[in-house]
């Protein structure tokens, strides 16, 4: 329902006695060259094409003044017009796409490759310092890598189990070669294990590494899926089609001109904002969600640059191993006394003392290339991007008009207004689907929004809930992250300036059931169900008016 002053507009935009930009009146009709080049050129037959300007009562959506279209022209303008639209809106989702997923691209591989040097540099320095201690038990490290990367990768693995698992196996290992002379079961192995830990044969470090390392992975996880989830809710939204009521509209805009023979004439810019408001009304309202999603990966970026310190801790896991396993060699004769005491001694072995007293206790010195640098460069450059596109939604309308639409400019008063060359004076409407009540160029239905853009703001909503969580050290499972969001609510996991002033308004909407990519946004259904009551009885005000408006105009 609109409820613009009609008659004043009529009276400000009606076309003049003329024919299209002439202001005379009866002269000879005008050619139709120049829209007869545009329809080829379009890749349409020129047949039933005229060749001079004829009268437009057939027209349906452009003004019925005199005209160089024909009903079939008009229809074919309107499905071209919406086909170069979509194609405008996925070009502008595609460089936003290029932008995220390289800086994905660019994290990815620097983790990774933080990963595979400590990796190698493990496999070429421990067979030289610790002999049969790191031959025999290759596996075990080669699996704890594996564990690293499949979690980095998304697979649904508790990394401190796995880190506590590593090291448990570690030590049944080392163990037992530094008791060849005994025989020890898995019972006794059991048994030891629960009496060493007690001693932490390791030292601090398999505690200090599990606190550091859960960190930097929880948060350089989330930060390299943030990047993804962002891409992929741009691709998604790009697909979407156009509506009918918008379809009109922008038929109306790009090619009405060149049937009223105005080919020359460009759209008034407030007039094309309101158009393009008009169409993206539901895209608009991504725009708070995406703000949130933009700000949680800029907070986590200085996380993994600043106190996480991704860089150190990542790649010097190799030499925190190393330190593990040197202080349990010198602590040797101490925790074994301690384990013989708790768990009785073991029998001694029939196959006699292995090599293990030859083994290498050589000094190699280990090192970690800090590509702390890199890291600062790659956050920094993160950083100016996704500022840069934190408000691509609220601001797509306008960048679509200027550069692809190519409006006039907003001062200009002799542009296209929708009906003639002239001024364009209905005010430019606000962001979103809820100010789209009174666009006076898009029938918009406020109450029915688009459920595959609800679906992609549950996937923000999610994703930056993940974010909040790495952002203070805490890990979200993949499949049930009942847990997290019970108790004082997953909200109070999100950094206070990243969704704080959010969470006070809409707090159930920090409450997803799971944090994989749902094909169905359950919330987006049942917040939709809970509007309806408030929708109807906005619905009723809305009826109440018009037959108000018609008494009115009836008691006249």
């Amino acid at each position: 329902m609109r409820f613009f002053p009609w008659g004043l507009w009529l009276l400000c935009v009606a076309p003049g006695p003329g024919r299209g930009d002439s202001g005379g009146g009866g002269g000879k009709a005008r050619s139709c060259a120049e829209v007869r080049q545009l329809y080829g050129a379009k890749g349409f037959s020129l047949s039933g094409v005229p060749q001079a300007e004829i009268s437009g009562e057939h027209l349906r959506i452009c003004p019925q003044g005199y005209t160089c279209c024909t009903s079939e022209m008009e229809e074919n303008f309107a499905n071209k017009s919406r086909s170069e639209f979509e194609a405008m809106m996925k070009e502008a989702g595609r460089a936003v796409q290029a932008t995220l997923t390289a800086q994905h691209r660019s994290f990815d591989s620097y983790f990774q490759d933080l990963l595979n040097k400590s990796e190698k540099a493990l496999y070429d320095a421990f067979p030289s310092m610790y002999g049969e201690l790191y031959t025999q038990n290759t596996k075990v490290f080669k699996d704890l890598y594996s564990e690293l990367r499949r979690y980095y990768r998304g697979s649904n693995i508790n990394l401190e189990e796995a880190l506590n698992e590593f090291w448990t196996r570690l030590l049944e290992r080392l163990f037992k070669l530094m008791n060849p002379q005994y025989h020890i079961t898995d019972e006794y192995l059991d048994c030891m294990v629960k009496h060493a830990e007690q001693h932490k044969p390791f030292g601090e470090v398999p505690r200090d590494l599990k606190v550091k390392a859960t960190r930097a992975f929880i948060a350089a996880r989330s930060y390299a899926q943030g990047f993804l989830v962002g891409s992929d809710v741009v691709k998604k939204v790009s697909q979407v089609p156009l509506s009918h009521e918008c379809t009109r509209a922008i038929m109306k805009l790009l090619y009405c001109p060149h049937c009223r023979g105005m080919a020359s004439v460009k759209p008034c810019n407030n007039y094309c904002l309101n158009v393009v408001k008009g169409c993206l009304a539901n895209q608009a309202d991504l725009s708070t969600e995406w703000k949130y999603l933009m700000d949680s990966l800029v907070v986590v970026a200085d996380r993994i640059d600043g106190p996480y310190n991704v860089d150190t801790v990542i790649g010097t896991i190799h030499m925190r191993i190393a330190e593990a396993i040197s202080n349990l060699q010198e602590n040797k004769d101490s925790i074994t006394a301690k384990v013989f005491q708790g768990c009785g001694n073991p029998k001694i072995s029939t196959k006699g003392s292995s090599s293990e007293d030859k083994k290498r206790r050589g000094k190699v010195a280990l090192e970690a290339k800090s590509s702390a640098q890199a890291l600062e460069m790659l956050v920094l450059d993160a950083k100016g991007n996704l500022t840069a596109l934190k408000t691509y939604w609220v601001t797509l309308p306008g960048s679509l008009c200027s550069k692809k639409v190519v409006a006039s400019s907003a001062a200009d008063d002799k542009c296209w207004n929708g009906m003639t060359k002239g001024s364009y004076l209905p005010e430019v409407m606000g962001d979103g689907l809820a100010n789209q009540i009174n666009n006076p160029e898009v029938e918009v239905d406020i109450t029915k929004p688009d459920m595959t853009i609800r679906q992609q703001i549950m996937q923000l909503k999610i994703m930056t809930n993940r974010l909040g969580n790495a952002n203070i050290g805490n890990d979200v499972d993949f499949q049930d992250a009942s847990d997290d969001m019970s108790g004082s609510g997953s909200g109070d996991s999100c950094p206070d300036d990243v969704c704080g002033k959010r969470l006070s308004k809409s707090p159930s909407t920090r409450q997803p059931e799971t944090h994989a990519i749902p094909k169905q946004s359950g919330h987006g259904i049942s917040g939709a169900s809970s509007r309806s009551s408030p929708s109807a009885f906005l619905l009723f005000l809305l009826l109440l008016s018009v037959a108000s408006v018609a008494a009115q105009h009836l008691g006249r």
